[in-house]
């Protein structure tokens, strides 16, 4: 091929944004072609509608599928240029006057013929330039992938951690309210130790604020790395086959490291401060033996829509076979429904980590179903959020940034200020209390244990 066909060739086979050979060429839907990586820095610059680079018509989609043919045709054309190159004088041996057309994965050095037969070479393995590069370039293009793969799973991350250090600053707000309304219920010598509590409070959550805030930084942060790096990957695939070869190893040591320092979320939990003298004051309205009625099923799940909210459970004798991997759970509730007044009493959670219980209106039984209707329901339960167990209330569903109870449960039923609270019996402290609404039917209190 004369050098002006070559040429010819070469220039259908460039990249307009990077204007070198493709690497890992996609046609986008106005039938231009150019390297992902190219098109994928491109586009993430926040362009809407994603346009064509060179006609600018709009592309629907963002996943293309590799055009293999053009793949292999700027393979070809690398191909033709590196045995061009083979003729200038760097990559001529010195010792034998031969173009070095071999490269040793050993010693990662590039040898003509006669080298690669000498005793400190011979015993290595050998393949020739230009496959060892496209090799090294699949290599680089594959780690490429999962760089961007994780900077897009980051980016996910980062709206999460985002929206959880925004939602955790109303649960702040929020709990100031049920510590402040918990307060008003003891007598003035405890003033003090409400305002050393909300103080506490407000210390620690500043510094978890500032932990979630930090997250968010360190995640935006390295995000940005992710995408410098794999724009610097880019270049270094761009560069000639001997100059891709003799970096590539410390090429990936380097993205090995950047893989290893994807940093984590973080679980905010405040401190459970105990409130002196709350359990003996609750303990005046203690109800003891109040589940009387008990019933083990198979199946149980809490839903989490707003409009039909419910605890719903299934009877172990219909339509479920007993089978050694299916969990059963053990439902009580009480007989007695109140319809007034002041009532406490504590639920054993030691034995489960997964659980529901607070109080509802009806316990409703069929032949194969236990319900219990969230809209009218007052609940905690436990759920098993990435690995981790916390705390949610329902109505609508919100989650408990407080430490999970591993002993007893108290619950105290205030009916005619219409309120429910509930607290970590062992640390003496709250864990949530409903605000005041009124009541307008009898409640019955209810639990549900996981068996193990």
């Amino acid at each position: 091929m004369d050098s002006d066909t070559l040429g010819a060739f070469q220039s259908e086979l460039t990249c307009s944004i990077c204007m070198n050979c493709f690497l890992d060429p996609i046609t986008i839907d106005c039938g231009h072609s150019f390297c992902r990586p190219c098109l994928s820095l491109c586009w993430e610059e926040g362009q809407t509608p994603r346009s064509c680079p060179e006609c600018r018509g709009v592309s629907a989609r963002r996943n293309f599928k590799t055009n293999t043919a053009l793949k292999r045709l700027a393979s070809l054309s690398r191909q033709a240029r590196a045995a061009h190159d083979h003729s200038s004088e760097e990559q001529i041996c010195v010792t034998h006057q031969e173009a070095k057309g071999l490269f040793c994965e050993a010693d990662q050095t590039l040898l003509c013929g006669p080298c690669s037969e000498r005793p400190e070479h011979a015993a290595h393995s050998h393949s020739p330039i230009h496959r060892a590069a496209e090799e090294s370039r699949e290599k680089l293009l594959k780690r490429m992938g999962s760089l961007w793969k994780i900077r897009e799973e980051m980016k996910i991350i980062v709206n999460q951690e985002a929206k959880k250090s925004r939602s955790f600053k109303h649960y702040v707000a929020l709990r100031k309210k049920m510590i402040t309304a918990e307060y008003q219920k003891m007598l003035l010598l405890l003033r003090e130790e409400e305002q050393l509590h909300l103080e506490a409070l407000e210390r620690e959550a500043k510094e978890i604020c500032e932990q979630l805030e930090g997250s968010v930084f360190r995640m935006t942060q390295y995000r940005a790395s992710l995408k410098e790096m794999y724009r610097e990957l880019t270049g270094i695939c761009c560069k000639p086959d001997g100059e891709l070869l003799q970096v590539l190893a410390n090429v990936l040591e380097m993205t090995d490291l950047a893989e290893t320092q994807k940093p984590q979320p973080v679980n905010p939990e405040l401190t459970c401060w105990p409130v002196t003298g709350i359990l003996d004051m609750l303990n005046n309205f203690r109800v003891d033996n109040l589940l009387s009625q008990t019933m083990t099923i198979h199946h149980m799940s809490l839903s989490e829509d707003d409009d039909d909210a419910s605890v719903m459970f299934r009877d172990e004798h219909h339509g479920v076979s007993r089978q050694p991997q299916i969990v059963e759970s053990a439902v009580s509730w009480g007989a007695q429904a109140f319809s007034s007044g002041r009532h406490y009493w504590e639920l054993d959670v030691t034995q489960s980590s997964s659980w529901i219980l607070g109080i509802c209106k009806d316990i409703l039984i069929t032949d194969t179903t236990i319900s219990v209707y969230s809209e009218e329901a007052c609940i905690l339960f436990t759920k098993k959020v990435n690995n981790h167990y916390s705390l949610f209330t329902n109505a609508p569903p919100y989650i408990q940034y407080v430490k999970r109870p591993l002993g007893r449960i108290g619950v105290f039923l205030d009916y005619d200020n219409g309120t429910v609270s509930f607290y970590d019996v062992c640390r003496g402290s709250l864990i949530y209390s409903f605000l005041p609404s009124p009541f307008t039917f009898p409640l019955k209190p209810f639990l549900c244990l996981r068996i193990p």
